[in-house]
């Protein structure tokens, strides 16, 4: 939406307030669902509800490319975060869970970095279809080239449901509800797939069982098959640990910390390209340079109400920046997959937040198009790697059964956070321009100071 609200302003009539509810519908929708989908991935396992969940956001994200106006374009993004959090928050405890606590946080990074990529990918695709004046009828509607770019940006989704098609259960879960023998098939197969030999040469015969492993969640004390009503009621016995200590007081810092990384990253990161678009605009009439806070004059709507809608095209400059600064954030998860071994995740997260917070500050003080994207980029790549840094600590400091529940309790308090200051920043930007910059910076380092209440979790997982 933050590429789509720049071109479609004049099709939906939007003026700051509206693009800021466009960029926190998707965050509501995420915040109602977050607890149900982490339970449910707890109690009835991570492959069946990841595809359920791609198929589901995919048809929101479809829904929202035939939206006309700006109401069904606002419930289609609701629903599509309402279908999305679930598979966000699994995938990294699915992906988690087929490696040991050795390498799981390099893989957590490898997650950090193919988002990284996909925000590399996205403004090339925006690049190449908004800077483009399409606009035609279909089954009497009228589509544009925003419509177009929506469209497409169903494709991973689609993608992704297809892919989980083929992929098995996570072992670690089977492990958890006392499944071991379906687990065993499970790692029998993936050793095949990375040795090439039989899956009967597989040298592990017997699996130990996991600590606090539930029997067969389908069978009941005599063996008889449970409905689908008792397994979730005995779900919500497996989830009570999380609230009691030493779970209880991990849990409330997870998602104080997850909610200051995640609200001032979104806070601001979502805006970015109108930031960069008000630059371009600024820099179109005007040949001296002037400060940052000069250049956002041009994100606020023109006094004069009679004035012609009209969108600047000629906006190549805001789609480099927006991939420069994605470039940066992939550099950046590079650097650390080598660092992180030396110094521990505890370390890389405070370091992380206290840059990004830092860089969001300097913002204010920027004086050319240069500078404001160079602190932007420190920012964006700093927050994103502490994002993913602090699901990997999550990882570690939850059992199985908690796990995804843990990360998905954390995500939604971080995207209430992401909802509300997205309502709240354009009026931070209209009040004065000393205050989003300031209010997102100090949220990340509140977070910084925050994580160094965490235990290192680097040699093994917590239970």
């Amino acid at each position: 939406m933050s590429y789509t609200s720049v071109v479609a302003k004049c099709d939906l009539n939007l003026g700051l307030s509206d693009k800021g509810f466009l960029n926190a519908a998707t965050y509501a929708g995420m915040v109602s669902s977050a607890s149900a989908w982490g339970f449910l991935f707890d109690v009835l396992g991570r492959r069946k509800l990841l595809l359920i969940g791609f198929v589901m956001d995919g048809t929101f994200v479809v829904m929202s490319a035939f939206a006309q106006n700006l109401a069904l374009l606002l419930a289609a993004k609701f629903f599509q975060g309402f279908a999305v959090i679930g598979p966000f928050a699994a995938i990294n405890s699915y992906i988690s869970e087929f490696h040991c606590s050795k390498y799981r946080s390099r893989f957590q990074l490898l997650i950090g970095s193919s988002a990284s990529l996909g925000t590399l990918l996205l403004p090339l695709l925006a690049w190449a279809l908004l800077s483009q004046s399409l606009d035609f009828s279909f089954l009497s509607l009228n589509f544009h080239s925003w419509n177009v770019f929506l469209l497409i940006t169903a494709l991973p989704s689609v993608t992704n449901a297809i892919v989980f098609v083929f992929l098995p259960e996570s072992p670690k879960f089977l492990m958890a509800q006392g499944r071991d023998q379906q687990a065993l098939r499970v790692l029998r197969t993936v050793y095949s797939i990375n040795t090439g030999r039989s899956p009967d040469s597989y040298p592990v015969k017997k699996l130990v069982d996991e600590p606090g492993a539930d029997r067969e969640p389908s069978k009941s004390d005599d063996g008889e098959t449970r409905t689908k009503f008792e397994v979730v009621k005995a779900g919500f016995s497996q989830i009570k640990p999380i609230f009691y200590p030493p779970h209880l007081q991990r849990l409330i810092l997870v998602c104080f910390v997850t909610f200051f990384i995640v609200s001032s990253m979104n806070m601001l990161r979502l805006w970015l390209p109108h930031i960069f678009q008000a630059v371009i605009d600024y820099q179109h009439g005007h040949a001296e340079p002037a400060s940052l806070c000069t250049m956002l004059k041009h994100l606020e709507p023109a006094a004069n109400a009679s004035e012609i809608c009209a969108i600047n095209v000629d906006n190549q400059k805001v789609y480099v920046n927006s991939i420069v600064v994605a470039f940066t954030s992939i550099c950046g998860y590079a650097v650390t997959l080598f660092v992180l071994p030396l110094v521990g995740k505890k370390t890389v997260l405070v370091a992380a937040e206290l840059i990004s917070g830092s860089a969001s500050i300097c913002l204010y003080f920027a004086q050319s198009s240069e500078m404001v994207l160079v602190f932007s980029s420190a920012f964006n790549a700093m927050g994103a790697l502490a994002t993913n840094v602090i699901v990997s600590v999550t990882v570690d400091l939850f059992p199985t059964t908690l796990r995804t529940l843990a990360i998905s309790m954390g995500v939604m308090v971080g995207r209430a956070g992401a909802m509300g200051g997205n309502f709240v920043f354009p009026f931070l930007l209209q009040s004065g321009c000393l205050a989003p910059f300031f209010v997102v910076g100090g949220l990340l380092i509140a977070a910084a100071c925050l994580s160094l209440l965490f235990p290192k979790t680097d040699t093994q997982a917590l239970h």
